[in-house]
């Protein structure tokens, strides 16, 4: 249920500079790149108490949040491309109506998460298959954070609805505070007061709570000013069934993202312990380069909603332009600093040295897939901000088809050197598949 402007609305022209995509990008990758602080901290706070099985379970539980967590993400992505879309349009009412849709579907969806606890310390013991101390210290982690779901999934409703007004700083302030006080309570609760992983988990929750009610605080104080909401306004049924729609569409789109790149570590495993942890340190490289195309992704998001709601395809196609150009500066760079001192970076995350000279051996892999995945990053952005969500969703079904297909004729005859290839395959196949249905969607959509 892609939303497409009608031909009686007026066009509502606006300016996309390097200044406008940079005012959301510059401060969404500062606040992206906090995220691995925040793990860097945890990990360092958890390994003080010298117990192997700690960080094993700490490990383990955030990989169970990454899957959690990454599927629901599109209570942000949702909601930003239809803010950004009422924008557009100079909605003030729906813009509110878009974020209280969200909230609602935050907090449900939030219960939900906390109810299946038990469910995911399961799944989370069975994946693993690890000892009984690792499974205990996971689940201990893994009860606790998910008591703040409600938390993280309205700040997710809550960023969602900044990011679609195009306040990227505003955004970046909530997420240092969210992360910043994760940080300090991390130390404090599992350092000084020596409650260990249950300390991490709680700093967490403090976090969460922390940016949610200043996120609030915040959204409430503008909304006073504003124009009251019509309860049939609100809970407008087409309105709810076409967020919960494109909200399917994302959840299942990101699924299938994290199904690939689990596929990727899996068939990893198939050659050897060595080759897995070797690709484990090489994935940072991709991870990083990430964080910062993921804000210009974000720019791509609010912009090209912006201008579908404000039916202004000049705009739009200048938003595409602008963060695709700007992406691939950044992946290029990205490139060549991999390239240029991967070997000393790759020293510094491992000293094991047959994972070193495994790693260095295949850095070249490593170091491209910022220029092969940049156009996937943008074109996910673009659909995402026009609410393109069924085609969006389709060509990742596509894509990873065509990524298994590479991964079963490359992998055997290239051994490692073919699961790289083949997901640059799936990075290309993507990027390209959006591409090309872009210039579809814009004969129809404006």
């Amino acid at each position: 249920m892609d939303q497409t402007s009608h031909p009686s609305m007026a066009v509502r022209p606006f300016s996309v500079t390097h200044r406008t995509v940079l005012a959301i990008a510059v401060p969404m990758t500062l606040a992206y790149l906090t995220t691995p602080l925040l793990g860097l901290v945890d990990t360092a706070v958890v390994g003080q108490f010298g117990d192997a099985a700690l960080l094993g379970g700490l490990a383990t539980g955030a990989l169970v949040f990454d899957i959690v967590f990454t599927t629901f993400n599109f209570v942000r992505s949702g909601t930003t491309g239809l803010v950004a879309q009422a924008v557009g349009r100079g909605d003030e009412v729906e813009q509110q109506a878009v974020f209280w849709r969200a909230f609602a579907i935050a907090l449900i969806a939030g219960f939900v998460l906390a109810a299946l606890a038990p469910l995911f310390v399961w799944f989370g013991r069975w994946f693993m298959g690890a000892d009984q101390g690792v499974g205990d210290a996971m689940e201990t982690y893994v009860r606790i954070r998910l008591l703040g779901a409600p938390l993280s999934l309205i700040n997710y409703a809550i960023l969602g609805y900044v990011l679609g007004r195009g306040e990227g700083t505003l955004g970046l302030m909530l997420q240092l505070v969210l992360n910043g006080i994760n940080i300090l309570l991390s130390i404090l609760f599992g350092l000084k007061l020596g409650w260990g992983i249950a300390g991490v988990a709680w700093g967490t929750f403090g976090g969460e709570l922390a940016a949610m009610l200043l996120g609030l605080a915040i959204v409430l104080r503008r909304f006073a000013g504003g124009q009251p909401i019509a309860r049939g306004r609100l809970f407008d049924r087409r309105a709810f069934g076409r967020m919960i729609s494109l909200n399917r569409d994302i959840m299942i789109r990101s699924f299938t993202l994290l199904a690939a790149f689990a596929l990727f570590t899996r068939q990893g495993a198939q050659f050897g312990t060595v080759t897995l942890a070797a690709n484990a340190v090489l994935m940072n490289f991709f991870m990083v380069a990430g964080f910062f195309l993921d804000g210009f992704a974000t720019a791509a998001e609010q912009l090209a909603g912006r201008a579908v709601g404000a039916r202004d395809v000049g705009a739009f196609r200048r938003a595409v332009w602008l963060t695709v150009l700007w992406g691939l500066a950044l992946a290029a760079a990205a490139t060549l600093v991999a390239l240029a001192f991967g070997t000393e970076l790759i020293g510094v995350i491992t000293t094991a040295e047959d994972v070193k000279a495994a790693a260095v051996t295949y850095l070249p892999w490593a170091a491209f897939t910022a220029l092969s995945g940049v156009l996937a990053f943008q074109m996910d952005g673009v659909f995402i901000g026009a609410t393109w969500s069924r085609d969006m969703r389709n060509m990742m079904l596509a894509s990873f088809l065509v990524f298994a297909a590479a991964l079963i004729v490359l992998a055997p005859a290239f051994g490692n050197s073919g699961l790289w290839a083949a997901l640059h395959v799936f990075l290309l196949s993507r990027g390209i598949s959006l591409l090309a249905t872009l210039r579809f969607k814009l004969r129809t959509a404006f």
